[in-house]
């Protein structure tokens, strides 16, 4: 059974960090170079890095940034932005990163799962959902930031990934980006049952029970948030934290008896 893990989600735009509310309404938040210099030193599982700009205008990953993270670096690091191929993928992995997250590329083209999981390791490849709540029930994906509505269901595209050799999948929820109010418990439990690989959600966590709460509905998923780990107290101020290890241990094993009871 694999360990729940807490991941940090840092956006970046024109090389600036920053966070969103339910993908728009940018806010800089200073600079991702010393968050990754923040984070080193806080025994975290791994980051994930998303370029919202790439995609969204069509251009390539900022490689000079990417190096410069991966150099920074002493955790390991989930990077998404821009990857339209597999030679852009793959150069990423060769700067030292250890996963790439893409989204509209799979969409467009489900085959570069497979392709890419036997290039690089189907460990180093992670699929992401950007998805959002439908009007009568279930839940519509998205691609380039929120704007563009993909035909299909979300269970749909689970098994296609799925199928293909993910290694992994991130269901981003639009609807609680930002807000932190918890995670999208509904998406949660619409999902469980049918996943095969390791998944994590994001969007929402406000707090570290919400984590706790989401550990106890999956017993081993991931939890990623932006929000809580960048923001402090009920007036935002910035202040990149994440919780002692022996807190996060605590709240782990808290979220597992109560998946268990």
């Amino acid at each position: 059974m694999l360990r729940p893990r807490i991941t940090p989600c840092l956006l970046i735009k024109n090389d600036g960090l920053v966070k969103t509310v339910n993908f728009s309404n940018e806010k800089y938040v200073g600079d991702p170079i010393n968050a990754v210099k923040i984070f080193n030193e806080k025994n975290v599982d791994e980051i994930l890095i998303i370029d919202i700009d790439a995609t969204s205008k069509g251009m390539a990953p900022n490689y000079s940034l990417i190096e410069r993270i991966a150099n920074e670096s002493r955790m390991p690091i989930c990077y998404g932005g821009g990857i339209k191929n597999l030679e852009q993928a793959e150069k990423i992995i060769g700067m030292g990163i250890e996963k790439v997250a893409i989204s509209s590329a799979f969409i467009k083209d489900p085959s570069m799962i497979s392709e890419l999981s036997f290039l690089i390791g189907s460990q180093s490849v992670v699929g992401v959902l950007d998805v959002k709540k439908a009007f009568l029930k279930g839940y519509n994906v998205f691609t380039h930031n929120g704007t563009v509505k993909v035909k299909g269901k979300l269970s749909d595209w689970v098994k296609t990934y799925q199928d293909m050799g993910v290694g992994e999948i991130v269901f981003n929820s639009i609807d609680r980006d930002g807000l932190m109010t918890g995670y999208d418990t509904n998406l949660v439990n619409e999902l469980q049952g049918s996943l095969s690989v390791p998944s994590s959600f994001l969007g929402g966590a406000g707090s570290l029970s919400d984590i706790e709460k989401l550990i106890s509905l999956t017993g081993h998923g991931g939890c990623v948030a932006g929000s809580l780990f960048v923001f402090k107290g009920k007036y935002r101020a910035v202040l990149i934290n994440y919780p002692r290890i022996e807190d996060k241990l605590d709240l782990i094993k808290k979220g597992l008896n109560r998946f268990y009871d």
